[in-house]
């Protein structure tokens, strides 16, 4: 059985989709404030897949409980929140969100959403090293080298030089990474690319300018 974290302070929602998902053979815990979801996530948060994160919470709010996330953990979160503004929701993508969603929702699109991200997740996990130069990644314990020293990337930053080492010396545009690494129903700006192949850049440290810039086209992964 699935197990999922929802941090969301209306009762009535948390119980809404405990059932719907509960229904569908997904456990659901939830945790009403942000001080208790900061506890969980120092503890056990390793027995969760996915964690559901309300942005308007008593004590601790929605974006510092992903930054801390982010910290400790590359599991998928998807933002579920009335705040709908364009500076919203680029502030949870860069803050390392894989999906945003404004309320009011369908509960069928939210599970919907929640078993892509998890198969995405799984999808991640196979035998294969990928390496460029001297950039290196084993999708197998989801683990990043540069130069011989391990990096720790959040998972937009992991998806997104997967993709590059996959197809390596390929000019890879903004609109195709968006589709890729967000999905197709990202409706955002592609500012967000720009915004994590810079974290990209600078957590690989002096192997980041292996990713080059083609202006207008995209991006491009290179040994040099």
């Amino acid at each position: 059985m699935k197990k999922i974290l929802i941090v969301e302070d209306d009762a009535e929602i948390c119980e809404i989709i405990k059932e719907y998902f509960g229904n569908k053979g997904t456990e659901v815990v939830d945790v009403r404030n942000g001080s208790d979801a900061l506890n969980m996530i120092r503890g056990n948060i390793e027995e969760y897949e996915l964690v559901l994160l309300d942005i308007m919470l008593p004590e601790t709010d929605g974006f510092t409980i992903c930054r801390h996330l982010r910290n400790k953990s590359n599991i998928p979160i998807i933002f579920i929140t009335a705040r709908g503004r364009e500076e919203d929701i680029l502030s949870g993508y860069d803050l390392g969100c894989d999906d945003y969603i404004v309320k009011p929702f369908l509960l069928s699109v939210l599970y919907s959403k929640c078993e892509a991200l998890l198969r995405r997740a799984e999808g991640l996990i196979n035998d294969n090293k990928l390496s460029c130069g001297n950039i290196s990644l084993d999708t197998r314990t989801l683990r990043c080298f540069s130069d011989g020293i391990e990096v720790e990337l959040p998972p937009k930053e992991f998806a997104i030089l997967r993709y590059l080492l996959e197809h390596e010396n390929w000019v890879i545009s903004r609109d195709t990474l968006l589709n890729k690494v967000w999905g197709y129903d990202y409706f955002g700006s592609d500012r967000v690319v720009d915004n994590h192949i810079k974290k990209l850049r600078k957590a690989l440290g002096s192997a980041g300018i292996q990713i080059k810039t083609l202006v207008g086209r995209g991006y491009k992964l290179a040994k040099e």
